[in-house]
C-alpha cells in the first residue's frame, strides 16, 4: 500500500482554525473571568507540580514522578478530558513509545517499544491494581477493558520492564489505570452524544457520602458503534456494550483506609472468522458477533503502622464469559496481594510483598478444529518480591535493587532481578539508569491449543498447529537510561533510551507428518509446533517536551524511534520470519498536541499524529489529526464537538483481518455533559 497523502481542504481548514484561535485570544487585552476559570482547569498543575505528582506503578508505593528511575509517563484527568478520546486505547496514543493501531471498530493492536498485537502480549495492564491479563491467550482483550473516563484520576505508563514489582508478563511495559477516590466524585454527571461512527452513547454517575469518612459512587454507561470502512462492503465490525459499577471508600480513623469496588459489563462485538472443518467444504467464512460479559469485585485495606511504615492487603475476584464463533471460555480468577513498606535507618526505603493467583478457565469447544486439551485448567501463580532503595549521597544519589520470584504451572520458578540508579544533580534535573530481567511465561495458547485446517484435498492433508508443553518462558534483559529536566518554569523535557536483549521468543517449527484415520476418511497431518526459535534486540529513544508559553496555551510533543533486529536461534528449524515481527511496529512515531483556552469559556484542542509504515501488515505511513472544541456555556453544562482522523476520509492502521484490510474512517461527533 502506498503512502497516504494529505490532500483536500481539510488540512488547510485545520491550520486556519488554529491561527484564527490564536488571533481571537490575542485580541483581548484582559481575560474574562469565565475564560480564566477554564484556564485554571488546564494549568492547575504547573510543570513543577506535575513533576511532583505521586505515582505508584514503579514501586507500589507513592513516589514523586521526577524521582522515579524508570521511563514513566502520566496522563492526568485533564489530559484525558481534553484529548476527546472515547476509549482507553485512544487515550494511550498520547504516550511516547506506545504504539496503538485500530484494527477495526472494536479491536486494537497495542504494544510498548515494539511487539504490538491485538492481545498486547508483552504488556501488563492493571485497573486499580487488578490485572486484566488473560492466561488463556496471554494478553489483553481491549474491547472489554473500560470504565467511565471521567472517573479516571490518572494513567501511569512504564515503558520498559516492570517485572521486579509486578511479576510475569510485565516485560515491555506496565499500564496502570487509577480511578478517583469516591470522595472526589460527589454529585451527578450525565453525558450523551453521538456521531457518524460512535452512533450514540450515554454515561451516568452519582456520588455522595456521609459527610465524614464514608464516600461512594455508582455509574453506568452504554454505547453503540458502527463499522469502519470496508472496500468489499462486509460491514461486520459493529459494536455495542453496556457497563456499570460502584466504588466506596471508608476511612474510620487516620490509620486505616478501606476500598470496595466492582464493575460488570455485557455486549456484542462484531467480527469475521474463518471456521475450518474436517469435512467439505473444509473452510467457511462467517460474520457473527462475539458475546462478551463479565464482572469483578475488589477490596483493599491500607494501614499506617507508624511514621514511614504501612501495609496494604488487596484481593479481587474477576469473571469473564466470552463466546466467539470459533471458541468460548468462562474464567474465574481469585487474586490476593500483600505489600509491606518501611523506611529504615539512614533513609532506606524498603518494601516486600507476597501474592497468589488462582485462575480457573473452562475452554468451550465450539468447533472441532479449535480445541484446548484439557478444556478445564487452573493457572496457579505464587510470587514474592523484595526491593530496597538505598541513598548513597544524601538527596543526590540513590540505588534501588530488588527481585521478584514467582512460581507458575508451566516453567516452575522464575527470577526477575533489577538494579536502578537515580542521580539528581540539581533540584530540577534527574538522571537515571537501570538493568532488568523480565519474562513472559507460557500460556494455554502456547501449551494446550490445537488448531487444524485443510492444506490439500487430494490427497486429503491437514495442517495442525499444536502445543506439546515444550515451550519455555520468553526472556528479556533490558538496559535503560533517561534524563528529565525542568529547563524553565514553563518548559520541560523527558528523554529515555533503551536496549533490550530478547531470548527464547515464540516461533513455529515444523514437525514430522503422520497419518490419521479418525475422523474418516484417512488423511495426512502436517504438524507445526510452538517453540522458542527466535532471539534478537530492540533499541530506541523517546523524547517528550512540554512548553507553556502563556497561561492559556499548552504545547506538548513526543517523538519515538524504534529499531527491531530479530534472527533465528542457532540450530532452530523455525518457519517464523523475523521480518513479520520487525515489520509490524513503526520505526517512527510523532505526536504534537496543543490546548488553547479562549474567551467565552471555550477550549480548543488539536492533536497531530504521524506513524511510519508497517510493511509486514501492508500498511503505509500516515499522518492524521484530531480536534476538539468545547464550550462551558453554563456552570453545569459543557458542549463539545470532536473530530478524529480528519486528514483523509479513511486510512489503514493495522492489517491481518481475514475480512480484508479495514480502513479507519474520519469521524465527527458531539457531546453534552451536565454536572451538579
Amino acid at each position: 500500500m502506498g503512502r497516504f497523502t494529505l490532500g483536500g481542504r481539510v488540512p488547510k481548514t485545520i491550520f486556519c482554525l488554529i491561527s484564527i484561535a490564536g488571533l481571537v485570544r490575542a485580541s483581548f487585552s484582559e481575560t474574562p473571568q469565565g475564560a480564566q476559570k477554564s484556564g485554571e482547569r488546564l494549568t492547575r498543575l504547573n510543570l513543577e507540580e506535575l513533576g511532583n505528582v505521586e505515582v505508584t506503578t514503579v514501586s507500589k508505593e507513592p513516589e514523586q514522578l521526577r524521582r522515579t528511575p524508570a521511563a514513566v509517563f502520566v496522563l492526568t484527568e485533564e489530559d484525558i478530558r481534553r484529548s476527546g478520546a472515547a476509549s482507553i486505547p485512544e487515550v494511550l496514543r498520547l504516550v511516547p513509545g506506545v504504539e496503538v493501531a485500530r484494527i477495526d471498530s472494536n479491536q486494537w493492536s497495542l504494544g510498548v517499544r515494539g511487539f504490538g498485537s491485538s492481545l498486547s502480549r508483552s504488556v501488563l495492564v492493571l485497573i486499580d491494581g487488578r490485572s486484566v491479563y488473560t492466561p488463556l491467550f496471554a494478553g489483553v482483550f481491549w474491547n472489554v477493558q473500560d470504565t467511565l473516563l471521567e472517573d479516571i484520576d490518572r494513567i501511569e505508563v512504564i515503558r520498559g520492564p516492570g517485572g521486579t514489582i509486578w511479576g510475569a508478563n510485565a516485560v515491555n511495559g506496565v499500564i496502570n489505570i487509577v480511578t478517583k477516590n469516591s470522595k472526589d466524585t460527589h454529585g451527578t454527571l450525565v453525558s450523551t452524544g453521538g456521531g457518524n461512527v460512535t452512533q450514540g452513547f450515554v454515561n451516568f454517575r452519582y456520588g455522595s457520602g456521609n459527610g465524614k469518612n464514608l464516600n461512594f459512587r455508582f455509574y453506568g454507561k452504554a454505547f453503540t458503534r458502527g463499522p469502519e470502512f470496508h472496500a468489499n462492503n462486509r460491514q461486520f465490525d459493529d459494536w455495542r456494550m453496556g457497563q456499570g459499577g460502584f466504588r466506596s471508600d471508608w476511612e474510620p480513623d487516620h490509620r486505616d483506609g478501606f476500598t470496595f469496588q466492582g464493575d460488570f459489563y455485557n455486549g456484542d462485538a462484531g467480527g469475521i472468522t474463518g471456521i475450518a472443518s474436517l469435512s467439505p467444504p473444509f473452510m467457511t467464512i462467517v460474520e457473527r458477533n462475539a458475546e462478551l460479559s463479565g464482572g469483578n469485585l475488589l477490596g483493599r485495606w491500607r494501614r499506617l503502622l507508624g511514621e514511614g511504615s504501612d501495609v496494604e492487603l488487596q484481593a479481587y475476584y474477576d469473571r469473564t464469559d466470552r463466546h466467539q464463533p470459533s471458541f468460548g471460555e468462562i474464567r474465574n480468577t481469585f487474586d490476593v496481594d500483600f505489600v509491606h513498606h518501611r523506611t529504615l535507618p539512614r533513609g532506606q526505603d524498603f518494601s516486600w510483598g507476597l501474592g497468589a493467583r488462582l485462575s480457573s478457565g473452562n475452554a468451550l469447544e465450539v468447533v472441532p478444529t479449535v480445541v484446548f486439551n484439557p478444556n478445564q485448567f487452573t493457572d496457579k501463580l505464587y510470587s514474592a518480591f523484595v526491593q530496597d532503595e538505598i541513598p548513597i549521597v544524601e538527596n543526590k544519589l540513590w540505588i534501588t535493587v530488588g527481585s521478584k520470584v514467582l512460581h507458575n504451572n508451566y516453567t516452575g520458578f522464575e527470577v526477575q532481578p533489577s538494579a536502578r540508579l537515580l542521580w539528581t544533580p540539581g533540584s530540577r534535573q534527574t538522571v537515571w539508569a537501570s538493568i532488568t530481567r523480565a519474562v513472559v511465561t507460557p500460556s494455554r495458547l502456547d501449551e494446550d491449543l490445537q488448531i487444524t485446517g485443510v492444506l490439500a484435498t487430494n490427497p486429503l492433508t491437514f495442517l495442525r498447529l499444536t502445543g506439546d508443553r515444550k515451550f519455555f518462558s520468553e526472556t528479556l534483559v533490558g538496559y535503560e537510561a533517561g534524563y528529565r529536566s525542568l529547563i524553565k518554569p514553563n518548559l520541560s523535557m523527558d528523554i529515555a533510551t533503551f536496549y533490550n536483549n530478547y531470548d527464547n521468543l515464540e516461533s513455529i517449527d515444523p514437525g514430522v507428518p503422520f497419518s490419521e484415520t479418525s475422523p474418516p476418511p484417512p488423511h495426512l497431518v502436517v504438524p507445526f509446533l510452538l517453540r522458542n526459535g527466535l532471539l534478537g534486540t530492540t533499541s530506541g529513544v523517546e523524547v517528550a517536551p512540554e512548553w507553556r508559553p502563556k497561561g492559556w496555551v499548552r504545547l506538548r510533543g513526543s517523538y519515538s524511534y524504534l529499531y527491531i533486529d530479530l534472527k533465528k536461534a542457532a540450530g532452530s528449524s523455525t518457519l517464523s520470519s523475523p521480518r513479520s515481527t520487525e515489520g509490524s511496529s513503526p520505526h517512527h512515531q510523532v505526536a504534537i498536541q496543543s490546548s488553547l483556552d479562549l474567551p467565552g469559556k471555550i477550549e480548543f484542542d488539536q492533536t497531530y499524529r504521524y506513524v511510519s509504515a508497517l510493511p509486514a501488515q501492508l500498511v503505509g505511513s500516515y499522518g492524521t489529526a484530531d480536534l476538539r472544541l468545547g464550550w462551558h456555556f453554563h456552570p453545569n453544562f459543557e458542549f463539545s464537538v470532536k473530530g478524529q482522523n480528519l486528514l483523509q476520509p479513511h486510512h489503514a492502521e493495522f492489517g491481518g483481518d481475514i475480512g480484508g484490510l479495514v480502513l479507519i474512517k474520519r469521524s465527527v461527533g458531539a457531546e453534552i455533559t451536565w454536572r451538579r
